[in-house]
Formats: structure tokens, C-alpha cells, sequence
């Protein structure tokens, strides 16, 4: 098998593989994240939304790469009076009370690890209910319109700007990591109150908004549906992309979003004709701030001499043309 129907294959069988343990600990609950577990932290603010607590559990996610920091938030929970869970991809077995599996879909065993930790067994199970869904839709062999491989001819060759409500601020994070660690591309985050950006962004240099897409994620909010009718007249296109099907905005919603924005990322590595996996030079820095021994390699990129892809519309028709008949 190729690194992409490896990954392929484990994006597809993802939904309802977290075993970890499920007994609720007791509360109050706090979540803090650091490393590979940052995002995750984010996705868990609908159920959790304090970072430290004084009592009860507090969950400190992490990886070997970011321990410092997350053996600083234990210690710092622990002498204020809360149990303290650690739930890392790795590192010393005093900094480990839970394993997950590393890498980019991490973030779906660390967020269910502690929702079923805090008791939201029914959420953690929503959230894969909803994620099978999707994976029915996304996955290679899908008979019908694939939406994920749809949406990532639409994103090659563009840096989407990325936007959501307040209340689903982890999306965007969501979107443009991934992104970047399995589409190798470039995704824009927009944080805080987006009309001050989009409303001067453009002024200066209009042709910035030829061929810039903007995705909104999640449902929509006033200030949003602004955003919306102000970016209509300065770029190209807009999509929104709502929570999937049979799931809504909350924590099962948020993690299902992320799981469909893993799907389009591979596609998108997929049309630049990248692996979706790790690039050598991400475990390398990883290993370097773990403390491990990397054995003299640099971090230097692989590409250096300033390749850049050509993205053609010849060649995007002649892809399209090659898969359709392909199929």
C-alpha cells in the first residue's frame, strides 16, 4: 500500500476506535493542552470551558515534544488541590497517565478521552455516530458525490481564509492545521471580528482577492452574514460549510467538522501529489524538542532551492479529465 491509502484507510476506520478508558472522573473539570493536544483542548470549550481548576480533575494533553510546558501545568494544578490526568502521545511514565496514538489524528483520541472522562459519554458516542456518517460520504470508494474531494478542487491551487462565529472559534484552527500537516497548503485563519479585516484587506491591492476563496465554518452569526456580503464583492468565491449532517453546534458537531476537514486535506495533498502523512522534517523537530538524539540531520526543508508548484488551469482540467475516466 501507498502512504496515502495507508492514511486513506486510517482516516476511514477512525470513527469508534478511541479504547481508552471511559469512567468519569470526578469533577469539577478543567482542560489544558500543549504540543500535539492543543487542538484538541480547543475542540473540548463546549464541554469544558475552564483551563485550570483548584479542585476535581484537571486534563493536561500533550506530547513528548511539548512536556516542559505540560508537566509545569500538572505541577501547578496539583499544588492548587485538583487530581491531575495526563494524557500524552508519549514521554516518561510519570508523564502519562493515558496513551493516545501521535500524529495528525491525534486529536480524536485525546478529545474522547476526556469527554467520555468528564461523563459526556453520549456526546463522545454523537460525535461518532456523526463521524461514520461522514466517512461513509468521504471515503475513496464513495459511489455518490464525494463532498470532501468536491471541496478540494476548489481549494487547489488557493489559500482559503477560514471563518467561523465565537462559539466555534477551534474551527479555524482546525482547518488551517490540517491543512497544512496532512494538504501540505496553506490555509488564513481569521480570528476575533472579521469585518475590520475583510472590509480593508482588499482596498489597497484589489487583485489580492483574485482567485481567494473563503470558507465559513459552522453556522453563521450577524456579524458573519456581513462578512459574507462584504467578501461577495472582493474575491472569488465563498462556501459555507455547516456542521455535518445529524450533528449541530457542540462538541460532537466541532469534532465531526474536524474530521471532514481531515478528509478534504488528504484530497488536497491527493491533487498536489503529496503524501498525506508526516513530513520527515515535522519528526525531526519533534524528536529535537523531546530531547531525543536526531542523529546530526538538519531541519532544513527538502525542497531548497525555492521550488514553487504551478498550479495551470490546463493541468486542472487534464487531472479532472484523468480521474474521470479513471473512474
Amino acid at each position: 500500500m501507498t502512504p496515502t491509502t495507508d492514511f486513506l484507510n486510517l482516516l476511514e476506520n477512525l470513527p469508534g476506535s478511541y479504547g481508552g478508558p471511559t469512567r468519569p472522573e470526578p469533577g469539577p473539570y478543567a482542560v489544558i493542552g500543549s504540543g500535539e493536544g492543543t487542538l484538541a483542548a480547543a475542540l473540548l470549550g463546549n464541554l469544558i470551558g475552564t483551563n485550570f481548576t483548584k479542585e476535581g480533575t484537571q486534563f493536561v494533553l500533550s506530547s513528548p515534544d511539548a512536556a516542559d510546558a505540560a508537566r509545569t501545568y500538572a505541577e501547578l494544578a496539583e499544588v492548587a488541590g485538583a487530581n491531575v490526568r495526563r494524557i500524552s502521545t508519549g514521554g516518561e511514565a510519570a508523564d502519562v497517565d493515558v496513551l493516545v496514538p501521535a500524529g495528525a489524528l491525534s486529536t480524536y483520541h485525546y478529545a474522547q478521552a476526556v469527554a467520555y472522562a468528564t461523563g459526556h459519554a453520549e456526546e463522545a458516542q454523537a460525535a461518532d455516530r456523526a463521524m461514520t456518517a461522514l466517512a461513509a460520504l468521504c471515503a475513496p470508494q464513495s459511489a455518490e458525490r464525494n463532498p470532501a474531494r468536491d471541496l478540494a478542487w476548489s481549494l487547489w491551487g488557493r489559500a482559503p481564509l477560514l471563518l467561523a462565529a465565537p462559539d466555534a472559534e477551534a474551527l479555524p484552527h482546525a482547518w488551517q492545521a490540517l491543512l497544512a500537516r496532512v494538504g501540505k497548503t496553506l490555509g488564513v485563519p481569521v480570528p476575533g471580528d472579521p469585518l475590520p479585516l475583510v472590509t480593508g484587506a482588499f482596498e489597497a491591492q484589489h487583485e489580492h482577492g483574485d482567485g481567494r476563496i473563503a470558507l465559513i465554518l459552522g453556522d453563521t452569526d450577524p456579524a458573519l452574514n456581513i462578512t459574507r456580503e462584504v467578501l461577495e464583492s472582493r474575491i472569488d468565491e465563498i462556501i459555507h460549510i455547516p456542521y455535518p449532517e445529524g450533528s449541530e453546534a457542540g462538541y460532537a458537531g466541532q469534532l465531526a467538522h474536524w474530521y471532514f476537514a481531515a478528509w478534504v486535506a488528504a484530497y488536497v495533498a491527493e491533487r498536489y501529489q503529496q503524501a498525506p502523512t508526516d513530513p520527515p522534517v515535522l519528526a525531526r523537530a519533534q524528536a529535537s524538542l523531546a530531547g531525543e538524539d536526531t542523529g546530526g540531520l538538519t531541519l532544513r526543508a527538502d525542497h531548497e532551492d525555492g521550488h514553487r508548484t504551478r498550479v495551470e488551469e490546463d493541468d486542472w482540467q487534464a487531472d479532472e479529465d484523468e480521474l474521470d475516466d479513471a473512474d
